[in-house]
């Protein structure tokens, strides 16, 4: 029998970082909902993430435009389906104009900040374990990643230490020579990747930043992909590495959901907010608090150097705590058996729960801008109205917040 088809309209991040935290949501409606067929939109930086999500039928890339005009575009382009559910992750107003059974639209949180993964979540009611980030990828993306990292007959691989010495706004930049002299100790002969390889990723425009980086590196043991491989290669490449270390961005945030060992670096970014997730991540700051950073930068956007007084030993010994973590939990047990006379009465399995997202009503309003019925199809205002964002993110542009 043919399974009947379940449209879900997605709507992501514009920021890369934004749009990786939220990518749980993706595998959980993939793997929890049959016949699942998702058009995800997002920005054009974020939209080469979902290339492989199974059973997509588009991704459309919603670039910012005037005013709100490219809210009124993204509905023209899909008003024309009636969709199962609709998860917006911006908070606009797009569902109230589309017809669909179902919609989960992302509102502000009040209280105190928690993890985008964990605000994500609550879009669709997830409490309690909420999705981890996951990309999806291809054997082939896969097979030209480990060709990439293949080293030379007769040469030894040894462990792999990749870094992502770029951030979107210099402020979240850590020195590079700090990043030069925290590899020589890690990968040098006394350090716990002793032997080993140097990954650099970046994007194109990094590629003069990271050169005293990869001249700093023993010959022969640099590789170096800066603005040379697409994100989900460069995720690809980040499953082979044995430890990351990278500036708060949204490679940091590729590197923890390919589930490497990650070390984000912090400054005047909240950590509470962006930290890596996963359970072999830390977030690292240096001396200062984000509110120190927000009383000499108010609107985060000087273009000041805040990560100055973070010493590289603070860095160098977050990662080697962190990769003795990863050990121990490599080497303990993994099945603790019962003592052989102890009488356990069999469990049964529950049965798996199918996920039935729940409407999210709106909030009250006049009763002259009333939802409008699923069977009618709704007309664009004459004058070129667009729709409103119901829940504008607060977060700063210089941040991996996304803006409207």
């Amino acid at each position: 029998m043919t399974q009947r088809a379940f449209p879900i309209l997605f709507i992501t991040a514009t920021r890369i970082g934004d749009a990786v935290l939220s990518s749980g949501l993706i595998k959980f409606l993939a793997d929890q909902i049959p016949g699942a067929r998702f058009t995800i939109v997002a920005g054009p930086l974020a939209a080469p993430l979902f290339a492989h999500v199974p059973g997509l039928d588009r991704v459309i890339v919603m670039e910012k435009g005037k005013g709100k005009g490219h809210w009124f575009k993204l509905w023209n382009q899909v008003r024309h389906k009636k969709w199962s559910l609709i998860v917006d992750l911006r908070g606009s107003g797009t569902a109230l104009f589309l017809r669909r059974d179902k919609r989960a639209i992302w509102k502000k949180s009040l209280g105190e900040p928690v993890h985008k993964v964990i605000d994500a979540a609550r879009v669709l009611k997830l409490e309690g374990d909420p999705p981890s980030p996951h990309l999806y990828i291809t054997p082939e993306v896969q097979a030209l990643a480990d060709q990439m990292l293949a080293t030379k007959p007769g040469e030894v691989a040894g462990p792999l230490l990749a870094m992502g010495p770029a951030s979107n706004w210099v402020g979240k930049i850590w020195p590079i020579e700090r990043f030069a002299q925290t590899s020589q100790q890690l990968l040098g002969p006394d350090g716990p990747l002793a032997g080993g390889r140097l990954l650099i990723l970046g994007g194109p425009e990094d590629g003069r930043m990271v050169e005293e980086l990869r001249m700093a590196s023993a010959r022969g043991r640099c590789i170096d992909l800066t603005g040379k491989v697409d994100l989900l290669t460069a995720y690809a490449c980040l499953k082979r590495a044995d430890l990351f270390i990278g500036n708060d961005s949204g490679l940091m945030h590729i590197a923890a959901a390919a589930g490497t060992p990650t070390i984000g670096l912090f400054g005047p970014s909240d950590e509470r907010r962006y930290a890596p997730w996963g359970p072999f991540t830390r977030a690292v700051r240096g001396p200062r608090t984000l509110d120190q950073f927000l009383a000499v930068d108010p609107d985060l956007s000087q273009a000041i150097r805040h990560m100055s007084d973070l010493p590289v030993a603070t860095v160098v010994k977050a990662a080697k705590a962190l990769l003795l973590d990863v050990k121990a939990a490599r080497e303990a047990p993994a099945v603790v058996e019962a003592e052989p006379d102890a009488a356990v009465e069999p469990e049964v399995a529950p049965e798996p729960e199918v996920f039935e997202p729940e409407i999210i009503l709106p909030a009250p309003r006049p009763a002259a801008e009333a939802e409008v019925e699923p069977e009618r199809e709704p007309q664009p205002e004459p004058s070129g109205a667009v729709l409103e964002d119901t829940a504008p993110s607060t977060a700063h542009p210089r941040e991996s917040g996304d803006p409207s």
